[in-house]
C-alpha cells in the first residue's frame, strides 16, 4: 500500500492530507499549538486516530505516540554519524535514512522490511511516499514519518537561529570597528 504525503505552500500549523493510491484522502494531519512539535492524526472520516508530540527534555528528538488517545510508545533518535537512525519501541522497529535524509526504510526486529519512505524530488513542497507492505502497519509508519520531519524541521530551526545569531554578532562588531 502507497501513501503520499504532500504539504501544503503555505500551511498553518502543518496541516496536510495524505493520499492513498487512488488519489483519496485516507489520513488528515493536523498541527497543534503547544511548546513543542504535537500533530494529530485523522482518519478519512474525521476520526482523530493518532498524534505524535515532541518530549520537552531528552537528550536525544524523543517523540510520544498515541492511538486512539492512548500512548503506545515512543519513537527517537538515536546516535549515528553518517545516517540518521531512529528507533520505535512499541513494535521493535528500525528507521535508516540515507545521509541526504530523505529516505528511510523501516525493518521490523527480524530485519524483514516494513516500509520504506521516499521523498520525491524537484516538488513545490514536500512530498513524501510511503510504501508499507501491510495496511494495518500505515498508522505506526506515517507517525514515524512526522515525528522524522518534526526533528529534521526541528535542527533547521536550530541551525538558522544560530546563523542569524552569528550573522548579527558580526554585524555588530563590523560596525564598532568602523565607528
Amino acid at each position: 500500500m502507497k501513501l503520499i504525503l504532500k504539504e501544503k505552500i503555505l500551511s498553518i500549523l502543518d496541516s496536510f492530507n495524505v493520499y492513498d493510491e487512488n488519489d483519496d484522502i485516507y489520513f488528515k494531519v493536523k498541527g497543534k499549538v503547544a511548546l513543542t512539535h504535537k500533530t494529530a492524526i485523522y482518519d478519512a472520516k474525521g476520526r482523530e486516530v493518532g498524534m505524535v508530540k515532541e518530549k520537552i527534555i531528552d537528550i536525544l528528538p524523543t517523540f510520544s505516540l498515541y492511538k486512539d488517545g492512548e500512548k503506545v510508545g515512543e519513537c527517537k533518535k538515536k546516535i549515528s554519524v553518517i545516517k540518521p537512525k531512529f528507533e520505535v519501541d512499541f513494535n521493535d522497529w528500525d528507521i535508516k535514512g540515507d545521509w541526504l535524509e530523505w529516505d528511510y526504510s523501516i525493518v521490523d526486529k527480524n530485519g524483514k522490511a516494513v516500509a520504506v519512505i521516499s521523498k520525491k524530488l524537484l516538488r513545490l513542497t514536500d512530498t513524501y511516499v510511503i510504501d508499507v507492505k501491510k495496511e494495518e502497519d500505515a498508522l505506526d509508519a506515517l507517525m514515524v514519518v512526522l515525528a522524522i520531519d518534526a526533528e529534521k524541521c526541528r535542527r533547521e530551526t536550530n541551525d538558522n537561529k544560530k546563523e542569524a545569531s552569528k550573522l548579527k554578532k558580526e554585524a555588530a562588531r563590523t560596525k564598532a570597528g568602523k565607528r
